[in-house]
């Protein structure tokens, strides 16, 4: 398991305080089983405590949201921020409505948000939140009640020098609009602290493209450096078809791709002629209806019910949907339809042993901390620009946007040569992360 002593009692402490935060162990155990050739090289890392230190968030906020349905009833939900560290800027990372929030999943998430986070080379520290609120079904009023009555609590503990939420699975545009209309409201001031909010009050032109847009970025330089290759003329494959994955598809196919598979909870489509991305964009962003009515429209196209796009031969694989979806099964079918690179759109969506079934088939393997840092990264520069009360352009942001994403490749790289791995992108991720939070706690003291 670990080849080194401290790593492994670290982690042995971890699971024996919260054996029952599987997501949350998991994420500790892939990343302390990563960074073990930076440990063993700098004994000023166990002589700090720097392990024991990050896998413990700074602070765990729970709270009860109490709000009225329509219907006049009380309702009551849980509510969640993890605040991680924030050695290298305040914490920064996004808010999740769904049922299926835990603690768990969130301090997973939050973790793996310290290391993204610090790849992008901006001053932000990680953190997440969220709560078991679902908005499906819900209506506007109710959806504004629930985000006015969680952000009565929450505004206590953030701010724009201190905790800057975003959006997640479950918070878009109109619940970030609530929820950033609350704090304004109760602290009495227009500050930068929500990002993804609309563009008339602060918002960033390419924050909505951005983590998909920053996924195929992050892709083409890998393919570049490592394969002398591109998009172009390659079959992709994108799972999911929220913002994320719409975005993911719109530029692999700017960038020469062929799209042919996409997908919800109730199946995948498949288009051998290519995806048409308005009729998807329609379907999902539009009128929220099940992918499946795209084969209404396009006889050429099949819809599979209840099974995964990972069977479809592809030769790009960009799973965009949610934690632990590609597991060894799927990656021995990807391997066997040749499948030449794996990028993680989503955070976690590929099980430990499909990882290592991709390596040692010798896959290129990115790394979601590192290719699906684009919406973080724009987010920062959402946080910039508010700071000075300016807007850039859709270019300029989208330029900055593909700077971010091929310096963490290179960082990436880099790190991984630094401690003899050859062009691991998957351990040099995790180191590049890992070395500059470690550095700053290191720097700064005990705290």
């Amino acid at each position: 398991m670990f080849q080194t002593e401290y790593a492994q009692r670290v982690f042995e402490a971890q699971e024996a305080r919260t054996p029952w935060e599987k997501e949350f162990l998991q994420a500790v155990r892939e990343v302390l089983l990563s960074i073990e050739p930076a440990v063993r090289e700098n004994p000023a890392i166990e002589q700090h405590a720097i392990l024991e230190r990050m896998v413990e968030p700074d602070r765990q906020i729970r709270f009860r949201v109490a709000w009225v349905d329509d219907a006049g009833r009380i309702q009551v939900n849980r509510g969640y921020r993890f605040e991680f560290n924030n050695a290298i800027g305040p914490y920064k990372g996004g808010l999740r409505f769904h049922s299926t929030v835990n603690a768990s999943i969130l301090k997973f998430l939050g973790f793996e948000q310290v290391f993204k986070n610090s790849l992008t080379g901006l001053w932000m520290g990680g953190g997440k939140g969220g709560s078991d609120f679902d908005t499906h079904g819900k209506s506007d009023g109710e959806v504004m009640r629930f985000c006015q009555a969680f952000m009565s609590e929450l505004y206590r503990h953030i701010g724009p020098n201190t905790d800057i939420p975003a959006g997640d699975i479950g918070v878009g545009g109109r619940e970030v609009g609530y929820l950033f209309g609350q704090y304004r409201r109760l602290a009495n001031e227009f500050t930068g602290v929500f990002t993804g909010k609309g563009l008339d009050f602060g918002g960033s032109l390419a924050r909505t493209e951005a983590t998909g847009y920053g996924l195929c970025y992050y892709t083409q330089e890998v393919l570049r450096v490592l394969k002398d290759d591109s998009f172009e003329g390659k079959t992709v494959s994108v799972s999911g078809s929220g913002n994320v994955s719409i975005f993911a598809a719109e530029k692999a196919i700017a960038l020469g791709g062929k799209v042919v598979v996409m997908s919800d909870s109730s199946g995948y489509i498949h288009d051998p002629n290519g995806i048409d991305l308005d009729e998807v964009k329609d379907i999902k962003l539009r009128r929220r209806a099940r992918i499946s009515e795209y084969t209404t429209t396009h006889p050429s196209a099949q819809f599979v019910a209840g099974k995964k796009v990972w069977e479809v031969p592809c030769q790009i694989a960009l799973p965009c949907a949610t934690q632990n979806e590609i597991t060894a099964e799927d990656a021995r079918q990807l391997i066997a339809n040749g499948v030449v690179i794996v990028a993680e759109g989503a955070n976690m969506p590929t099980t430990p042993d499909a990882i290592e079934a991709f390596r040692a088939a010798q896959v290129v393997f990115c790394p979601g901390k590192a290719s699906n840092a684009g919406g973080v990264a724009v987010s920062g520069l959402e946080m910039a620009q508010d700071s000075m009360r300016v807007a850039w352009t859709f270019e300029e942001v989208d330029t900055r946007l593909q700077t971010i994403m091929k310096k963490i490749v290179g960082d990436s790289l880099a790190a991984a040569s630094r401690y003899g791995l050859g062009p691991d992108l998957f351990n040099g991720a995790n180191i590049a992360g890992f070395e500059r939070v470690a550095g700053a706690m290191i720097d700064q003291g005990v705290f």
